[in-house]
């Protein structure tokens, strides 16, 4: 059989509103901007991708696995995404519930808050993996078996935490440096690891679709179905699956609908399993369809960003350095202040696209992050954070003095 494993990711990330010095111990709510038509305003940037993108797709998803029993499809879906849908748009939610309820809808674990946790703190990291487990079996009743790290971020240490941890598999970049001569179209599996498996991207079969689809320049421009089914066919020759990996946003917000990306997809869905020989897999089912092919090691991390397939995307200028450790430094003030919104806030805090936006890099790279950011410079961006931290900060030290004394008052009376 040939296989297409297809995963969507679903985030949004709540921005921070341009919270200047002059807002600090006295705004206290780093994420309402009360302007609408404002680039950080959270409420109407998620209507407007839930309009252009997840209503639409989501609906696609929905007809495509009424129609056609071959077709199945893997999503994650970040706590922060879930929040705002529950707030804003809880028909997102409803839809969800209807097609997990398919049997061929697989929910991907990751962290609640989108965070790059394992690489500062791994206790935190584990407590977000263990609160997105649980809100997505309260409001899906489904049981995660396959992780993706955040920006499928990845490497040898994160493999080894997965097997302990009881996943089925693990997802990663299917990037040439690693691979070298090998397919990313087996079964893997990760340096040191007993049950885990590895699935890794098809990098330029899914970047034909998330990134080119829409380029004119490009020299395969127009792309039609059958020319990415002769691929997709031409690919299986070097092994059975096919891993597409890419944003759910990719359909509709990233690539609009004018340019017919959702008829496209549509299309392929039918296309493709008209031959008895193609199948679609969720994750789960690919890493159970086939013992791996050999082991790959990772020791260094790699993700699916940029043209370095790194973190300097979120760890490439002293900014950004700074601000994850500055937020990481908080945790210890932070739980012992015992406050479920300075908690809430804090974990928000640290969010991928917080130092994201910081990124200062040029050509190509840049322009994609400028596109994605709501401020004028990664400059505002990090000052807009600093000030969040300083004002969270002077919530812990007024917190702490009140416990102390409300500690104390109970002390006499004892």
């Amino acid at each position: 059989m040939r296989s297409i494993v297809l995963y969507l990711h679903m985030h949004q990330p709540y921005r921070l509103k341009h919270y200047s010095i002059f807002s600090v111990s006295h705004d206290h709510d780093y994420w309402t901007d009360k302007d609408w038509y404002a680039g950080t305003n959270n409420e109407r940037i998620f209507n407007k991708v839930a309009e252009k993108s997840y209503r639409p797709m989501l609906a696609i998803l929905e007809k495509c696995l009424n129609n056609y029993p071959g077709f199945k499809v893997s999503l994650s879906i970040t706590g922060t995404f879930i929040e705002q849908a529950q707030e804003w748009a809880p028909d997102l939610i409803e839809t969800l519930q209807r097609i997990c309820k398919t049997g061929r809808v697989e929910i991907v674990a990751e962290t609640y808050y989108h965070s790059l946790a394992f690489f500062f703190d791994r206790q935190e990291f584990e407590a977000q993996v263990v609160q997105h487990q649980k809100i997505i079996k309260e409001l899906f009743d489904v049981e995660t078996q396959v992780f993706r790290n955040t920006e499928l971020s990845y490497n040898d240490d994160l493999a080894k935490w997965a097997d302990g941890f009881g996943m089925k598999g693990i997802l990663a970049e299917g990037w040439d440096k690693v691979l070298e001569w090998r397919s990313p179209n087996f079964v893997y599996s990760p340096a040191s690891c007993k049950n885990t498996k590895l699935l890794m991207k098809n990098y330029r079969l899914s970047d034909d679709i998330a990134f080119r689809f829409s380029d004119k320049h490009w020299k395969e421009w127009p792309l039609t179905v059958e020319k990415y089914i002769s691929w997709l066919e031409k690919a299986t020759l070097r092994g059975p699956l096919v891993n597409l990996f890419m944003d759910f946003e990719t359909f509709g917000e990233n690539i609009w609908e004018d340019t017919g990306i959702f008829k496209f997809f549509e299309h392929l869905v039918y296309s493709w399993l008209q031959d008895q020989e193609n199948n679609f897999l969720t994750v789960s089912e690919a890493c159970d369809s086939a013992v791996p092919k050999a082991e790959i090691s990772m020791p260094w991390t790699v993700t699916w960003a940029d043209t370095e397939r790194d973190l300097s995307a979120w760890l490439g200028n002293s900014m950004q350095h700074e601000a994850l450790q500055a937020v990481y430094e908080l945790k210890g003030d932070v739980l012992e202040a015992n406050d479920k919104d300075l908690l809430e806030d804090w974990r928000r805090l640290q969010t991928s696209d917080h130092p994201y936006y910081m990124c200062t890099k040029y050509f190509n790279d840049g322009d994609v992050h400028a596109y994605f950011s709501p401020y004028d410079s990664p400059y505002d961006a990090f000052l807009y954070y600093m000030n969040a931290l300083r004002d969270m900060r002077e919530r812990i030290d007024k917190i702490t003095e009140k416990n102390k004394k409300l500690s104390a008052n109970k002390t006499k009376e004892d």
